[in-house]
């Protein structure tokens, strides 16, 4: 286990290092832009999920965030066709039915102030179609809130070749996402990182990427 400690601070020393670092400052910026801005991220991890993060960037790209919030339904399936997605009628309806919360910023800040950020992530699934906790996570480190684990498949990967978990769940329930979370915690503890990082060594690890 002490071997995945070991290539998490190689990478940061690396010239990765610099590129995870550009990309944390890009993140924590994101929390002085606009409800537009944080629901057009929002549209992106809800195209993340069953795709590839590069495809559902490609599409962020070329709709932008006026596109998610004011383009009709078929210019948005149309380009999420274009850029290869498989789920584009359900992608639409995902992103046309989480209209009615373009003022998102505003939302998740006050469910931070209310009960903290697990308040937050609890509304974003409860009340986001198409948004579930690996996606709701995603999404709160996108717009800045390093202390969420995203829970996806490249991350379960090198959790199991590490020997931190013996297999790669199939399913994996509330309680499970929670359980994953908290081992990520103390990996990121021990590296003296927080989790928003070491999800990006991890991710890179696999990906040989470092995407949002």
């Amino acid at each position: 286990m002490d071997k995945l400690f070991d290539k998490v601070k190689e990478l940061e020393q690396s010239d990765i290092g610099k590129v995870v670092r550009k990309r944390l400052s890009e993140f924590s910026a994101f929390r002085h832009k606009d409800n537009k801005e944080w629901f057009s991220e929002l549209c992106f991890c809800l195209l993340t999920a069953n795709s590839k993060a590069k495809t559902a960037s490609d599409i962020q790209e070329e709709l932008g965030s006026k596109g998610f919030y004011e383009g009709s339904s078929s210019e948005i399936k149309s380009c999420i066709q274009r850029h290869g997605h498989r789920f584009h009628n359900n992608k639409t309806a995902f992103i046309v039915g989480a209209r009615c919360f373009v003022n998102i910023k505003d939302i998740v800040r006050q469910q931070i102030e209310k009960g903290g950020l697990n308040c937050a992530r609890e509304w974003l699934v409860s009340n986001i179609k198409g948004l579930g906790y690996k996606e709701a996570s995603h999404f709160l480190r996108n717009v800045g809130f390093f202390d969420v684990a995203i829970v996806d498949r490249h991350i379960l990967k090198v959790l199991a070749e590490y020997g931190y978990i013996e297999e790669i769940p199939k399913n994996i329930t509330h309680k499970k996402y929670m359980e994953l979370e908290d081992l990520l915690r103390n990996i990121a503890e021990k590296t003296d990182m927080n989790m928003a990082e070491l999800d990006l060594y991890m991710w890179y690890m696999k990906s040989g990427f470092v995407l949002k």
